[in-house]
């Protein structure tokens, strides 16, 4: 049997048809793809005129003389071996043969990567591969970003029958993931073999990706095995080399080499390595011994010529023109000169994606569709994006804004009553068009009332619908603009169900696939993780917070995502749902045989969508500008704005009928968000619409309230630097906010300031609520607290809030009282609560739960957290900032949306999601709510910026130390007998240094705390000096002269005689 690969040189209408094209672009075009086009895709550095000219003359005569000198056609021939007696094949690329042997297991065998009419480019890669194998020398295919290199690998694989073993290295990557992992079975340890032991005895080719991600000490484990074919096993095997282990089975028996603990390595095994080109990008470089150990082959983007057949091939029906101008686009960005420029590497290798759209909607805008390929306007500064654009309008790409995104919207979903697809009709620009999307299993959506469309929400829908058709996307927007909410209504709109991930920092690759457990006998188990099942039940995953994941964590999904396929830790795969149904029809296999073997199905409908924040421009950091080449090749990428002034009304009103006062407060924020002013583009992100829909709900219900109160604590204006203060303080005059005046009546006065429990009904201020009858009154805090106006407005603040249904953040200077605050509100409102404090070790599972062992077996116990939201107790987190900002921020979807997935499996679903509780399942009780407690951000607080990260999702309340008249009626209470000109003289000198400690003059903002020891300590021991006990204070600061000395002025100047001298005159007077 011959199978003859066609390519464009082998016939001269070919090449007459590529002449007439190339005669067919425009002047501007011409001169930009020259390079391109001439010599293959590869763009050449300034060459001369005439130089030029003898390129395209030799390129030219090579394409309409096929004869000529060139690279040699290669073609795969498959044909019958004359001296094997089994009758095995004989695969023959180009001079090149290898014979195949029949795998032992096929399922192993890669299958559906290799097409009918494979590119040149490619069989000269694959033949290359061949010839390595041949000489059993193992290789390294280094290359930009992208599937190609290893869809290269497992066309070859597929070709040959070879088994494969993969194994995606990550940061997290350890040597037992590579040789031996010790696990628990019936109570006894045994070693399992991993993906390198296991090809190195069964003959497969082991495929390492991502080799620049590992960690330098990890891959020098195999150095031997590469180099020898030897290994030492942990459970005392020894791994030889075939040629030595036959050579001692000529003396020895089979017997005795078990007995030694020596092992054959196959004569087949091989090993191909995957891995870019450091330091081009970014990784780990290479470990010489590890680098000398391989044969290396560049893979670089497919030439021109093939690329274009193959988009083709994939696009048919769709205007050539439009696949040549965006083709020729990608090659440019591509180039050795925009690399240059520091620009990120175009995807090519998703171009098939949009050619997809485009022949299912003809009339969708081909700068859009670019433009989600390769978002440059959130990733780049200015000069790229210039640069970007130049070479849009030089294809005749550029549009207008106007052009690009108007006029789109879904008009209809037509599901089939069994069926895993739908039909979506969309209005694109002018015309109509009609689409297959993948469904959900839900046969009733469940309507959002929080979602309000707007013209631009249309859009972005329909722009969704089109990329969720082809490819998995991802949804880049700043904090607080509505990617949740939207995502949402798509999953509603195809009958998803949502299964939230929520990304931080420190996460692992198990945490992302699988996770090692144990049963209650005390075995060790892998337990899947969300992800995968949203896999294997065609569930919408949702991954939110890409911009915070390390990005060689998130590696070992860019297989699942290209390919659809995943291994997992305990040696079970994940196949594509054809792939899956092509081994098992092939095989006769059962769906039970499969699992048997570890393989297992991903639901066609399955799916994933990214949420991320916008990247920093101009940022070093990888974390802040996350937005690499790599991740480019991942999604479909839609920028999503915050809404016009508008559109954000628009939505308000809909959600919020009886919002009043929100036109100054819709002035401030988008003044804010169109301020060239970086400081006030900072605060403007505390004012996203979220935020401007709890002013609104606020307002609609307590119209009394202060809107400048109001900016204030969304803003938490209090701890601005002072600069920002003032220029927020010029912005909200400008809109006509002002503070407002005190209440003139006796009656408001009385009632703003005090609180009262009356028939099972609490009063504080004007606002009233009922009293919470628990079932237990255990957990209700009762603490000494003494009633002063200040802390009383405060809870009337946060009582209002807490009727709105808000979780509270409370942020303040230590020894402000934020937990008396909190205990006292509690002990008021008659509810019991559920308190845990963070720290710098607090993980996610120790956030979640707390791990025992019980019997030699680890088990888990409910946290504070899980114990709060069962019962409908309030869970006080305290020291909030002190934990990594990627801890805390799974928290995240516990707020928004009542949902989280704890580390044993269980499952937090919202209270009205209508699932019924079960072992796995945990119904977030209707009282849940949570109240954080957290230090200010900045200097001299060593804690992380919870607000910046989290803020938006809370109501916050700034808690500063009392005015002097709340104080000092609070340590008349203290201290009742302690002189009242003592108790002034300390509230006036503290008072001034904290201030001094605002303005930046001292470091220690001291607080209330300090002034209410020293009055305890007055009143117990009235007969102490004051000066002994103010220096319980400030011995801290003896040993700072200077800080000492500016104390010791403020402290002399309001009579506290601490270091006295006899000749100060403000200490006489007294």
């Amino acid at each position: 049997m011959m199978i003859r690969v066609s390519r464009l040189s082998s016939s001269s209408s070919c090449g007459r048809r590529c002449v007439t094209e190339w005669r067919g672009v425009s002047g501007c075009r011409r001169r930009s793809m020259e390079s391109v086009f001439v010599v293959g895709g590869r763009d050449e550095s300034s060459p001369s005129p005439a130089s030029v000219a003898l390129q395209r003359i030799r390129a030219l005569t090579s394409i309409l003389n096929p004869g000529s000198s060139g690279p040699t056609a290669i073609t795969v021939r498959y044909s019958s071996s004359s001296s094997s007696q089994s009758g095995d094949e004989v695969i023959t690329l180009g001079d090149v043969s290898l014979q195949l042997k029949q795998p032992e297991n096929p399922e192993l065998v890669p299958v559906r990567y290799k097409g009918e009419n494979l590119p040149q480019s490619i069989l000269h890669h694959l033949r290359w591969i061949m010839q390595k194998d041949l000489l059993a020398q193992d290789v390294f295919l280094v290359g930009p970003p992208g599937p190609l290199r290893r869809n290269i690998a497992m066309m070859y694989l597929e070709m040959t029958k070879k088994e494969v073993e993969y194994v995606s290295l990550s940061r997290d990557t350890t040597e037992t993931d590579l040789k031996q992992r010790r696990e628990i079975v019936s109570s006894s340890a045994v070693h399992v073999d991993q993906c390198a032991v296991r090809a190195a005895v069964k003959g497969r080719v082991l495929i390492l990706e991502g080799i620049e991600k590992a960690e330098r000490n990890v891959l020098p484990v195999l150095n031997n095995l590469l180099e020898n074919r030897e290994m030492q096993l942990d459970d005392g095997r020894f791994l030889m080399a075939a040629s030595g282990y036959d050579k001692l089975l000529q003396s020895h028996s089979k017997e005795e080499l078990d007995a030694w603990k020596l092992v054959r390595v196959h004569e087949d095994f091989r090993v191909i390595a995957l891995g870019l080109p450091v330091p081009w990008y970014q990784g780990n470089p290479l470990d010489p011994p590890l680098r000398s150990r391989f044969q290396a082959r560049n893979i670089s983007a497919l030439p021109y010529k093939d690329h274009l057949e193959l988009l083709r091939e994939v696009g048919e029906g769709v205007n050539p023109d439009h696949i040549s101008r965006i083709l020729s686009f990608a090659m440019t960005m591509v180039s050795k000169e925009t690399h240059s420029l520091g620009l990120p590497d175009f995807p090519l290798d998703n171009l098939h994606a949009i050619v997809k759209i485009l022949r299912a909607a003809p009339s969708t805008s081909l700068q859009n569709l670019l433009e989600r390929l390769y978002p440059f306007h959130c990733m780049m500064a200015s000069e790229g994006q210039t640069s970007v654009r130049n070479a849009l309008k030089s294809f005749e790409l550029l549009e207008t804004e106007v052009n690009a995104s108007s006029g789109n919207a879904v008009m209809e979903i037509r599901r089939g009553p069994s069926s895993s697809s739908a039909t979506v009709q969309l209005q694109c620009g002018h015309s109509v068009a009609e689409i297959q999307v993948p469904t959900g299993e839900l046969n009733e959506s469940v309507a959002q009332d929080s979602f309000i469309r707007t013209p631009y929400h249309d859009h972005l829908l329909s722009e969704m619908m089109q990329s969720h058709m082809v490819k998995d996307f991802c949804v880049i927007g700043s904090r607080g603009c509505g990617k949740s909410v939207l995502v949402r209504q798509f999953a509603d709109l195809l009958g998803y169900h949502i299964e939230t991930i929520m990304l931080y920092q420190d996460m692992t690759a198990r945490d992302l696939l699988q996770q090692r457990m144990t049963t209650p006998s005390g075995d060790t188990v892998w337990r899947l993780s969300p992800l995968v099942i949203a896999a294997l039940e065609g569930s919408l995953a949702v991954l939110d917070g890409v911009h915070r994941v390390n990005a060689g964590t998130f590696a070992v999904l860019h297989r699942l995502i290209h390919d659809r396929e995943l291994s997992l830790f305990d040696g079970s795969r994940l196949l594509r749902h054809d792939r899956y149904d092509a081994v098992r029809a092939s095989k006769g296999y059962s769906d039970a045989d499969m699992t048997a073997r570890g393989l297992l199905r991903i639901h066609p409908s399955f799916r994933i969508v990214a949420l991320s924040e916008l990247p920093v421009i101009g940022s070093s950091s990888s974390s802040q500008q996350w937005l690499s080449s790599e991740l480019l090749t991942m999604f479909l990428y839609h920028l999503m704005r915050p809404l016009s002034m508008d559109e954000e009304l628009h939505v308000i009103k809909k959600l919020v009928p009886q919002m009043t006062g929100m036109k100054q407060v819709m002035d401030l924020a988008h003044r804010l968000r169109s301020s060239t002013d970086a400081s006030l583009k900072s605060v403007a992100a505390s004012l996203s619409t979220r935020q401007l829909l709890r002013i609104a709900r606020h307002l609609a219900i307590y119209p009394d309230t202060s809107v400048y109160n109001l900016v204030h604590k969304a803003c938490l204006a209090r701890f601005l630097p002072r600069l920002t203060q003032t220029a927020l303080e010029e912005e909200l005059e400008s809109v006509d906010v002002r503070k407002n005046a005190l209440p003139s009546s006796v009656d408001a006065i009385d009632r703003a300031v005090t609180c009262e429990i009356k028939d099972g009904i609490l009063r504080i201020g004007s606002t009233t609520i009922e009293t919470y009858n628990p079932e237990t009154k255990m957990k209700i805090p009762d603490v000494i607290f003494y009633d002063n106006p200040l802390h009383m407005s405060v809870m009337e603040e946060m009582l209002r809030d807490y009727l709105l249904g808000e979780h509270l953040l409370l942020v303040g200077n230590q020894g402000v009282g934020k937990n008396k605050i909190i205990d006292r509100f509690l002990y008021l409102l008659n509810r019991p609560r559920e308190y845990i404090q963070l720290h710098r070790d607090t993980t996610v599972q120790t956030l979640t739960l707390q791990p025992t062992v019980q019997d030699g077996v680890v088990v888990y116990e409910d946290s504070p957290l899980v114990r709060a939201v069962k019962q409908g107790h309030i869970l006080v987190i305290d020291e909030a900032d002190k934990a990594p900002t990627n801890v805390t921020c799974i928290l995240k979807t516990l707020v928004e949306s009542g949902e989280m997935h704890l580390a044993d499996s269980r499952r937090i679903v919202s209270a009205n999601s209508g699932l019924k509780p079960s072992p796995s399942i945990i119904v977030t009780h209707p009282d849940f709510r949570m109240f954080v407690l957290a230090n200010r951000p900045g200097f001299p607080f060593l804690g992380n910026d919870f607000f910046g990260a989290m803020g938006d999702i809370f109501s916050c309340h700034a808690i500063d130390n009392p005015d002097v008249e709340s104080e000092m009626s609070m340590l008349r209470q203290y201290g009742p007998s302690v002189p009242d000109g003592t108790l002034r003289r300390l509230v006036l000198a503290f008072g001034e240094l904290r201030t001094m400690a605002d303005q930046g003059m001292i470091t220690y903002p001291y607080s209330t705390r300090e002034v209410v020891n020293m009055v305890k300590h007055l009143e117990r021991f009235p007969n102490e000096g004051l000066v002994s006990v103010v220096n319980n204070v400030f011995d801290f600061d003896v040993y700072n002269k200077e800080l000492r000395d500016t104390v010791l002025e403020t402290l002399h100047k309001h009579g506290i005689p601490i270091g006295a001298d006899p000749r100060n005159v403000l200490l006489a007077k007294e």
